[in-house]
C-alpha cells in the first residue's frame, strides 16, 4: 500500500526523529493516534553531568571508584648498636707486707696469725721465713693465691676471722714500748720500773740509757710499789726460799730483786714471779748488772 501526501511526510519526520534520538541517547515520547504532539522531547547528551529531572525515564550514570589498597606501616630498622668493649682484667690485690718488712703492723699480723693457729712463734715485728710460711698456709687453705705475701684480700680475710690483738698478745715475750717515766725517775741514777707497760728503764739524770721488758709477781705474791734503793747485788744467787736460780740479782726490798729469769725467757707472760722483777734478756741484764751500783734508786710504779 502506498501512502502519499501529508501523512507520508509525518511518518518520514517521525522516523528521522527516532533515528536522531537513538544516536543521541535520549527518550522519545510517541505521538498519540490522532497524530497530535505528545510531551516534548528531552535529549541528554552523554557528556552532560546533570541528573535527569524527576519523572523522567533517564538516569545519571555514576563514575566508578577505584578501590584503594590499605598501606601497612613500615617499622623503622633498629638503631645500630656499638659492641661493648670487654672490661679490662681486675688489677691484682695490693701487697701490704712481704719478706723483709718490719714494724708494728707486721707484729699485729703475726699476732692474728697466732690466733688462728698458723704461727707458733712469738710476734717480733719482722716479716721473716716463719711468717712467710704462715701466710702461705693461710692463703692456700682459703683458696687465695698462695704467694706468702700479705695482700689486701688476705688481710681482709684474716681481719674477719680474728680480734684486735691485746697488748700482751702483741708482746707475749716482751719488747713492748716503755711508758713515759715516772717523775721520780728524772733525777739521779734510777731503775725506773713501770708495771703498766711492763718495762724497766735504766736512767741517769733523766736520760734513758737502756730499756728492758720485765715480768712481776702474781696475785698472791705481788711486786711491791714505791721508791727503794739497791742494797745488795749477787751475780750467781739462788733463792733460799724457793730454791730457784736468780742470776744477776739486785735486791731492793726484802727478798725482792731485779734478776734474770729463764722461765720468763721460755714462757713469757704466761707465768709470773714470787714478787721479783724478772728480766728475760740475759745479755741485757748482764749489761745492767755491770752498771748499777749499790745505793742507786729503784722506783716501782703503776
Amino acid at each position: 500500500m502506498r501512502i502519499t501526501g501529508r501523512p507520508a511526510a509525518l511518518l518520514a519526520s517521525a522516523a528521522a526523529v527516532s533515528a536522531l534520538a537513538a544516536l543521541a541517547g535520549c527518550t522519545v515520547q510517541p505521538q498519540d493516534t490522532d497524530a497530535k504532539h505528545g510531551l516534548p522531547v528531552h535529549i541528554q547528551l552523554p557528556s552532560s553531568p546533570a541528573a535527569a529531572p524527576t519523572g523522567m525515564a533517564g538516569t545519571t550514570p555514576t563514575t566508578p571508584t577505584t578501590p584503594t589498597t590499605p598501606t601497612t606501616p613500615t617499622t623503622p630498622p633498629p638503631p645500630a648498636t656499638t659492641p661493648t668493649p670487654a672490661a679490662p682484667p681486675a688489677p691484682p690485690p695490693r701487697v701490704l707486707w712481704a719478706h723483709g718488712s718490719s714494724g708494728p703492723a707486721v707484729r699485729e699480723l703475726q699476732a692474728r696469725l697466732r690466733q688462728v693457729g698458723w704461727l707458733s712463734a712469738t710476734p717480733t715485728g719482722t716479716y721473716g721465713p716463719q711468717t712467710v710460711r704462715a701466710v702461705l698456709g693461710f692463703q692456700a687453705k682459703r683458696g687465695l693465691p698462695a704467694t706468702g705475701r700479705l695482700d689486701t684480700v688476705t688481710w681482709q680475710r684474716l681481719l674477719a676471722m680474728t680480734h684486735r690483738p691485746t697488748r700482751w698478745e702483741l708482746y707475749p715475750m716482751g719488747g713492748q714500748p716503755a711508758a713515759a717515766p715516772d717523775a721520780r725517775c728524772m733525777t739521779g741514777r734510777v731503775l725506773c720500773i713501770d708495771k703498766t707497760s711492763r718495762t724497766l728503764r735504766w736512767m741517769i739524770d733523766g736520760r734513758t740509757v737502756d730499756t728492758l721488758s720485765v715480768r712481776f709477781g702474781t696475785q698472791y705474791t705481788p711486786t711491791r710499789e714505791g721508791v727503794f734503793k739497791v742494797y745488795w747485788k749477787s751475780r750467781h744467787h739462788v733463792s733460799t726460799l724457793y730454791h730457784s736460780p736468780m742470776p744477776y740479782a739486785m735486791f731492793f726490798s726484802g727478798g725482792q730483786a731485779v734478776h734474770y729469769s729463764a722461765d720468763f725467757a721460755a714462757r713469757g707472760y704466761a707465768g709470773g714471779s714470787h714478787g721479783c722483777v724478772n728480766v728475760r734478756d740475759e745479755a741485757g741484764i748482764a749489761r745492767l748488772f755491770a752498771q748499777v751500783k749499790v745505793g742507786d734508786k729503784v722506783v716501782v710504779s703503776r
